[in-house]
């Protein structure tokens, strides 16, 4: 208890510490939104990592597909790794830097007011990214408390309230440099402890190969219905479909959620995107690839601890009971490993929420003429408004963990995702396209909720994302266009045109006349 306790009073010392020497980059709105666009590979690439990769990963998600896909559920790890990160870098990194710096905005909101010239599109856009990242943040209190409860026998309650009262101190005093570089710390003991909890477990089972052969012996049922032995050790699993959604969902779905997107507006340079994409994918593979891989033993800790008294499985409980014997100084690292993964998402939800809401909702509607320091103070007022929301929400979740970060993500990412991107790359989406998008992502998700017309808010949120393409493509053909001269304006950020000097040569003047 001491090592653990010590632990995470040097880990508190250090991030509030981070806060406070990051105050003085957080003078005015560029400096606490986003660095002052001035942040290297490294800590951006480890910020984008530790947000995409919280409890909710590690416990949640990593228990319950585990125990639903056997060790396939690597696979969703796989492609978190290529798709949600490689590729997120490659395809929006440049575009989204260039063209958000060329058109002044420090949030997606401001993105969709400015390349599509609305207003009301910003203010939208920016309610829903209020409204839905209140219970992405519930689910991260979730997932932590239910790993301290087992190791301080701490209630519930508190847990919760110490995170959010120390996320919000280093936000609020550093902004988002504090955020970067707490994350690059962050990072870092994620990568140490995830390389530690596997080996752990897997030595409890007798070693990997042996770990393995057991979960093989595991009789479980395809998604037909019929008896399928060593489905839980197999390449694909036991619902190839099921798992392809979760696949969809948590890797695309990052393309379109605000917080992730936002890392690439605060990058320095095109060489540190090129750096940062492969720093990026490697912690990606580590992280997820070993979260999932790990949630894939599962089921060899079957026992009564993992389920509810009405028979059903506690998802949430299914990671803790597999550390629930390892050793104490190890126990302590995986207790900082799960805090840091949580807060650094936290920090990156309540920063975006509040910079949103400010910058995006207030500045310009209710309040016409704000000052620098006017809205750096909104920020930090919502910042605490927003922390309060969301611990209230957490202190009785709904829904246990993968269904509330589902709904957040099948929302923000079926509303966002087609409109921005093909917002950068495609000069013929309209305004109307873009409305219909936020529609549809919106629509499907909270219909979901109340009329049941998926299996999971999982499917409906990778369901939602992909139609949103159909949706904003289809309705951008027929609708009208905006003007030809705004639109070549703003693509222009892309095509800068430089001059040259010509070399002058000496050219041959018999083959000149051939």
């Amino acid at each position: 208890m001491l090592i653990k306790i010590l632990l995470l009073i040097i880990f508190f010392i250090v991030m509030f510490g981070v806060g406070i020497y990051c105050k003085k980059h957080a003078t005015d709105v560029s400096g606490f939104v986003l660095g002052g666009r001035n942040v290297g590979p490294w800590m951006t690439a480890f910020a984008y990592g530790t947000s995409y990769f919280s409890a909710v990963v590690f416990i949640g998600y990593a228990g319950q597909f585990g125990w639903k896909f056997g060790l396939s559920s690597t696979w969703i790890g796989i492609g978190n790794a290529v798709i949600g990160s490689l590729l997120a870098w490659l395809v929006l990194g440049k575009r989204t830097r260039i063209m958000t710096k060329h058109l002044h905005s420090a949030t997606m909101p401001q993105f969709f007011e400015k390349r599509f010239e609305s207003k009301s599109l910003k203010i939208v856009a920016s309610i829903i990214v209020f409204v839905f990242l209140v219970p992405y943040t519930a689910s991260i209190y979730n997932g932590l408390s239910s790993l301290f409860g087992m190791a301080f026998n701490v209630p519930y309650q508190v847990c919760v309230i110490v995170m959010a009262l120390l996320t919000a101190a280093y936000v609020i005093l550093g902004g988002y440099m504090a955020t970067a570089i707490n994350d690059f710390i962050q990072g870092i003991i994620m990568l140490i402890g995830i390389v530690a909890v596997i080996a752990a477990v897997l030595n409890s089972q007798g070693g990997l190969t042996e770990a393995v052969f057991r979960l093989s012996q595991i009789e479980g049922t395809n998604v037909l219905g019929n008896a399928q032995p060593g489905v839980y050790a197999s390449f694909f699993g036991p619902d190839l479909m099921g798992l392809f959604s979760v696949i969809v969902l948590t890797s695309l779905g990052t393309w379109g959620l605000p917080q992730m997107v936002q890392k690439f507006y605060a990058i320095k340079s095109e060489a540190d995107i090129a750096k940062g994409t492969i720093i990026s994918t490697i912690f990606a593979i580590i992280i997820a690839g070993g979260c999932y891989f790990l949630g894939g033993f599962g089921r060899l800790f079957d026992g009564p601890a993992i389920y509810k008294a009405d028979g059903s499985i506690a998802f949430d409980t299914i990671v803790p009971t597999m550390l629930s014997n390892v050793p104490d100084i190890l126990m302590g690292l995986i207790i900082v490993l799960v805090l840091s993964a949580s807060m650094s998402t936290l920090s990156s939800l309540v920063l975006t929420s509040s910079s949103t809401l400010t910058l995006d909702l207030i500045k310009g509607n209710l309040v016409k003429d704000m000052k620098e320091k006017t809205q750096i103070l909104w920020m930090r007022v919502w910042i605490i408004l927003f922390v309060i929301i969301s611990v209230v929400l957490a202190l009785n979740p709904p829904a246990f963990i993968a269904q509330l970060m589902g709904i957040s993500w099948g929302a923000l990412a079926g509303a966002f995702l087609a409109p921005f991107l093909l917002g950068l790359y495609w000069r013929g989406t309209t305004k109307l396209g873009v409305w219909a998008g936020f529609i549809s992502g919106v629509g499907i998700t909270v219909s979901n909720m109340f009329f049941k017309m998926f299996s999971s808010s999982i499917t409906a949120g990778a369901f939602a994302m992909s139609i949103g393409f159909v949706v904003v493509f289809v309705v951008s053909l027929i609708t009208p266009k905006m003007d030809k001269e705004k639109v070549g304006e703003i693509f222009a950020c892309y095509e800068e045109k430089v001059s040259i000097t010509k070399t002058m040569l000496i050219v041959d003047d018999e083959k000149k006349e051939q």
